[in-house]
């Protein structure tokens, strides 16, 4: 189920300004920007027809990865309509045809793991420094509600070459390639246990859980639970981010609803009631933590200061806040990794 809902896209642009132009020239960026007057509208002045305009000039002059990095923005904030979808299915086409070009080992590949008393399939992608140990550990890796593998290949590309260890890059159930599936706290979860099974059997075993925004919240999970050997949570929501009260930015309510399995804009009593089974309270108030790292930027306007200091004092647990930096601290990006890479790799190393 999906829908479109009330956003300013010019909005969108004052919050993801920092993020687009990571993967994307600045004044391709800000062209588009000035062009788009509209966010749902599929024609001349819509989000979606701009950004796949961009996306298809790059496809015409055969630079797929840009391509794939301006559709990748054509389907975002959700896939709420057709013309979403179709710019979804257009970014994979062109990530592919990129692929041989990259300066990392990669492959895709469909998985299928244990979901509700049943199976489900999930395309993944596998990413390493080129010569890569068979019996390397294994990082499972996404972003959130609305930055998926895909998207953020630049960081997994950065972090597979840097990193030694494998990556396993999938996107969160309700979201991108794994939208058929409800974003539920259990059924997410399940997904990530079956994947965290998979893993242990590619590698020497060892597993470590990169989360980013909701992402991190199922690594917060993993970590909390022990059922990974490292765990890193990077602007993870995880206990005041569900409480009631809580509102949204930056249209972050039709993107939450999307993930969730919402046909219509939800209420905040409909939103409140799903949101307080994702509270991870339970889990804090136990002892069963493997090593963590938890970090985020100090100005988050979606997840509260409180969801990272929570973690202070817990053993094995590291926590970083980033000041002048919001959400998942992406305008100080490269601080936030220099702190994450080496304490994954030591936290995974034998």
């Amino acid at each position: 189920m999906s829908f479109t809902w009330p956003v300013d896209p010019q909005d969108l642009f004052v919050e993801r300004h920092p993020q687009m132009t990571l993967g994307l020239p600045v004044e391709e960026v800000d062209a588009v920007r000035a062009a788009v007057t509209e966010m749902w509208p599929d024609r001349p002045g819509g989000w979606v027809y701009e950004w796949s305009a961009l996306g298809a000039r790059y496809a015409a002059a055969g630079s797929h990865r840009l391509a794939a990095q301006a559709y990748g923005w054509a389907k975002f904030p959700a896939l709420a309509d057709g013309p979403k979808r179709t710019a979804l299915a257009r970014q994979v086409e062109q990530y592919v045809l990129a692929a041989p070009e990259f300066p990392v080992e990669f492959e895709r590949r469909t998985l299928t793991v244990p979901y509700r008393g049943g199976e489900a399939r999930l395309p993944v992608h596998l990413m390493a420094a080129p010569g890569l140990p068979a019996d390397a550990p294994v990082v499972l890796a996404s972003g959130g509600v609305d930055s998926w593998k895909t998207d953020l290949h630049g960081m997994w590309e950065q972090l597979a070459l840097t990193l030694p260890a494998r990556l396993l890059l999938f996107d969160l159930a309700g979201t991108g390639e794994t939208a058929h599936l409800p974003m539920t706290p259990d059924g997410g979860a399940e997904v990530i246990a079956g994947l965290v099974a998979f893993a242990r059997t590619i590698g020497n075993g060892r597993v470590g859980h990169f989360g980013i925004s909701m992402g991190g919240h199922y690594s917060a999970r993993t970590g909390l639970t022990g059922a990974v050997d490292a765990a890193v949570v990077l602007g993870g929501p995880v206990e005041r981010s569900f409480a009631p009260g809580r509102g949204f930015a930056f249209g972050m309510d039709g993107i939450v609803g999307n993930a969730l399995g919402f046909d219509a804009l939800p209420g905040t009593a409909e939103r409140e009631a799903a949101f307080a089974a994702f509270d991870l309270r339970a889990l804090l108030d136990q002892d069963a933590n493997g090593p963590m790292l938890v970090v985020n930027g100090a100005e988050d306007v979606h997840v509260p200061v409180e969801d990272t200091l929570v973690f202070e004092g817990r053993r094995d647990t590291g926590v970083v806040l980033i000041p002048d930096t919001g959400h998942c601290a992406i305008s100080r990006f490269g601080e936030a990794m220099a702190v994450i890479t080496p304490w994954l790799a030591d936290a995974l190393a034998d």
